[in-house]
């Protein structure tokens, strides 16, 4: 007796489909049936590319456990750009069997997505350190300075500390282990991807609080990035105290 589709259904959500089923399947003309196999077949294909992703970026991480590394840190910063807020940078260490398909650089994923993988993140690391430095701070000192402060006191808090540490393009010097600077690292290490995630994450929440205060400029959508809007009202109603006054569009506007 052939199985319902509403049965069918319910074992291929379940993945209780052996090869002996599936080509028996694939013999049923129902056209429901062939669009669960087609459906099916799909999923598959993706999670194959993205366990191979996964694996491609595990490569800095399992090149430095074989040489001896046991808590190999991924750093990285969210808001070098933005005309307001603050710059955020986050430290992990991921346990050696961390898995978490789909992992990659922040800016790679949809909102909801950032946020399951932030409670996951945070719930399985060995260790994970989130520094903010403040726009006032980062017009005291620059930007670069802001975000490589942020990325030391990140990892100062970490307990274990790193014994090598796995960067986003910035050099840094100035912390007790050795460190590595990956260009776009946050697509090429699981680690330095899990960083990008806690760092923007935390942002934007940050940012989303912002714009209960300062609604006018939109820091809920634009997160302190000089778009056409946020760039309109800030001529229109000057800047507010989260404005970074040492960048140069801010900056104009303080001067007119």
């Amino acid at each position: 007796m052939r199985k319902s589709i509403a049965t069918l259904k319910t074992l291929f959500h379940e993945g209780n489909i052996d090869d002996h089923l599936l080509n028996e399947l694939k013999k049923d003309e129902r056209k429901g049936v062939q669009q669960l196999i087609k459906n099916y077949e799909k999923q598959k294909l993706k999670k194959l590319a993205l366990e191979k992703t996964y694996e491609e970026m595990r490569t800095f991480e399992k090149k430095n456990y074989a040489r001896g590394c046991k808590n190999i840190a991924g750093i990285d910063e969210a808001g070098r750009g933005p005309l307001a807020g603050p710059v955020v940078a986050a430290a992990v260490i991921l346990p050696p069997n961390f898995k978490l398909l789909g992992l990659n650089d922040s800016k790679l994923l949809n909102e909801t997505e950032r946020n399951e993988f932030f409670d996951i993140i945070k719930k399985e690391a060995v260790s994970y350190a989130i520094s903010i430095i403040s726009n006032e701070e980062i017009d005291k000192i620059n930007i670069l300075e802001a975000t490589k402060l942020a990325m030391r006191n990140a990892i100062s808090e970490m307990s274990p500390q790193p014994d090598h540490v796995l960067i986003d393009a910035v050099e840094l010097n100035g912390i007790s282990c050795t460190t590595e600077a990956i260009i776009k690292g946050d697509a090429k290490s699981i680690s330095i991807a899990a960083a990008s995630i806690l760092a923007k994450v935390t942002r934007d929440r940050l940012m989303k609080d912002i714009h209960n205060e300062y609604p006018m400029y939109e820091f809920r959508t634009n997160m302190g990035y000089g778009t056409k809007h946020h760039m309109e009202n800030l001529k229109k109603h000057g800047i507010s105290p989260y404005h970074r006054k040492s960048f140069a569009p801010v900056r104009s506007v303080i001067n007119e």
